[in-house]
Parts: structure tokens; sequence; C-alpha cells
């Protein structure tokens, strides 16, 4: 049903636009307890043998929603009942901005892809801090939040951009990202070089611990764009500071293989099936580097339960998906988390945890 509608009605409708209707249908089912209760019941995953123990967290499977759909925090319990494991806020800046003008975000149907350019549109963090701080923590999903550089803030002060997220949202967020790999922030990417990096790290994971006694879990997001010499370098990195994982990948702003037209979309990032093999490659990298030091987060061209159990037996323990769940609707989340515990079985595992990093790398 949710393909016929998507083909007679959602994709004659501007993207953004088709967001911010299906998004308000989301939250109005999570402020409601009886209908959020009742998706719940029917969409969360139940099958013990997708369980995950990860970032100090008990988790009913491996499957989040990647950041950059709930940008404030505001429908995070109706994501939960639709049976995302974990959910991931963001991108959240220290300041409120609006983004990127209009249009900013177009789907690529034919290459199962979006682009997009948004810009860190959200109302800052000290919004989503409230927001967060005030959600019943019993309704079960765990909430993690992305966090991201100012636009008008120089890139000489982001540093201390970044810690005055990290400082609002240390009590609220279950998880933290830095993501310094939107292609869409002027200037962001640069801060994914080793010289960069390093005190932005340093000085977030100060923050977090100086924040209270709970350990909040501290990760960074990649871009697949890096040369493989920075990857090994990013991850060496995260070791040496103590960090708890990388997710990889966000967005490229590559347009190999797009079907014709895309360049005249103008920039931004690419989300979708033309990510698979790239961020399967960084994926596997990253293992190789990192073993199981570091927590794997794989995103970037997840479409089906297949994807899936491939990034967990390159070394993913827990995956990411935005794009594949916007084509496939609200049941995609309960339909890739019952077909990843058969494809476990027929594996032969007991435990989905038992899949991770069992595929050799060459």
């Amino acid at each position: 049903m949710y393909r016929v509608l998507f083909s007679l009605v959602v994709r004659r409708i501007s993207a953004e636009t088709a967001h911010h209707w299906g998004f308000a249908l989301i939250r109005f089912a999570g402020m409601l307890a009886p209908l959020r209760m009742l998706l719940a019941r029917w969409l969360t995953p139940r099958d013990p043998i997708l369980r995950v123990h990860a970032l100090g967290m008990d988790l009913p499977g491996p499957l989040g929603l990647a950041a950059g759909f709930d940008k404030d925090g505001v429908g995070v319990d109706g994501l939960g009942a639709l049976g995302f494991a974990f959910v991931e806020v963001g991108t959240v800046t220290a300041q409120a901005q609006p983004g990127n003008p209009l249009p900013r975000l177009f789907r690529l149907t034919s290459d199962r892809a979006l682009l997009n350019r948004m810009g860190f549109n959200n109302a800052g963090a000290a919004a989503a801090a409230a927001r967060l701080a005030a959600r019943d923590q019993g309704r079960g999903v765990v909430v993690g939040v992305n966090i991201g550089k100012t636009k008008v803030v120089p890139e000489d002060e982001a540093v201390a951009d970044y810690v005055i997220s990290a400082a609002m949202l240390a009590d609220v967020a279950e998880y933290l990202v830095v993501n310094v790999s939107s292609p869409n922030t002027p200037g962001l990417r640069n801060l994914q070089s080793v010289h960069h990096l390093r005190p932005l790290l340093a000085a977030v994971r100060k923050t977090l611990d100086d924040a209270g006694p709970r350990r909040v879990p501290l990760l960074v997001k990649i871009a697949p764009d890096l040369a493989d010499d920075d990857i090994d370098a990013v991850a060496d990195l995260a070791v040496e500071l103590g960090l708890d994982g990388i997710i990889a990948t966000n967005t490229t702003i590559s347009r190999a293989g797009l079907a014709a037209g895309v360049e005249d979309l103008g920039a931004g990032g690419v989300s979708g099936a033309p990510l698979k093999a790239r961020s399967l490659e960084v994926l596997t990298r990253l293992r190789a580097r990192v073993g199981d030091r570091l927590v794997l987060v794989a995103a970037g061209g997840i479409e089906d339960a297949e994807d899936a159990f491939a990034r967990i037996r390159a070394g993913a323990t827990l995956v990411q998906a935005y794009t594949a769940f916007i084509y496939g609707g609200p049941l995609w989340p309960r339909t890739l988390h019952r077909d990843l515990a058969r494809l476990t079985r027929e594996a032969g595992y007991t435990s989905i945890a038992d899949a991770v990093g069992t595929q050799p790398t060459s």
C-alpha cells in the first residue's frame, strides 16, 4: 500500500513537504499513548536473537534511525514505536539556524537515493535539550544526539561551538555523535583532518566527562569521501582518545553512476543506494584497523536485511538508515528486523552479536 501511495501521491509532492506531512503523522502517533503502545507492541523487535548490547545500552535490535530525519527531537517516541531500536536526533547546533534556502531536498528515485543540502536546520541545542529532558524516559527507545558546527561560527572557533552543544546535551543524550562530515556546512569537512579533529574530540570528551557521573558514549561520524589514509588516521585517533565508536558513513559529494540530470539539482550530499559499496569499504577498513576496540555503526546504502547483515559481518555492531525508510515506509523497520533474524538463524548464529566481524577481511 505504501508503494502505491508513494508512486501516486508522495512522489508528486516536494520531498521536504512530504517529509513534514509524514513526520507530522508519526509525531501524532507518538503523542497518543494507546496508539503508540499498540504500534510498539506490533512493530518493536522482540526476537531474542536480535538483542544487542552496545555503548552501554541494551537494545532490542541493531537497527536505528540515522540523524537527519528528526532534527530537533520532536518525534522520537513515534519513531521508536515504528520499530527502530534507537533514534539519532540532529544534527543539532549550538545556535538555532534556518538551514539553506529551499529547495534543499530532492528524491533521486531511479537511483533509490536522496540529495540534500539542508544545512543543519534546527532550533538549537538548548531547545533540543529542554525537549528531551521533558520526555518520559520510560517509553523505551534509546535517543542519541548528533552535533555539528553552527554555520556562522568561524572554523577557528569550532571547538568552543561544539563544546557548548555537548554541555547542553550531556544530561539528555544516551550517546553523542560529533558530525564533521556533512558537505552542507562550509568548511565542516576540514575538521576531519587529524590536526583539527584531535582538539575537537578531546574537548568534547572532557566536556562530557565533566558534566556528571554518567559516562556519555562519544562517537565521530565520517564521510565516505575520505581517502583511505585519512580513514586510518581518524580510526587511530579515535582509539587514542578513548572514543566509543565511529559511524561510517555520512552522505557523499560524488555523483558517479547517478542518472543523468542530477548535476542540475546543484550541490548537496547523496544518500541511499549509491553509497552502498563505498560505505561497506570504509567499514571494512575501519574494522581491520580497530578490531573490536570501537563500536562501529554502519550507515549509507542499507536497503534491506541482506545489506544490514553484510555490514554486521563486516564489523558493524549497529546499523542505521534514513533513505530506505523514506522509500520503504512505516513498516520497513519491522520488515528489516524480521528478515535479519531469519538471516542470522540461517547462518547458524544463536545471537546476532556473534555475527559481528565474522566476514574475513582481504
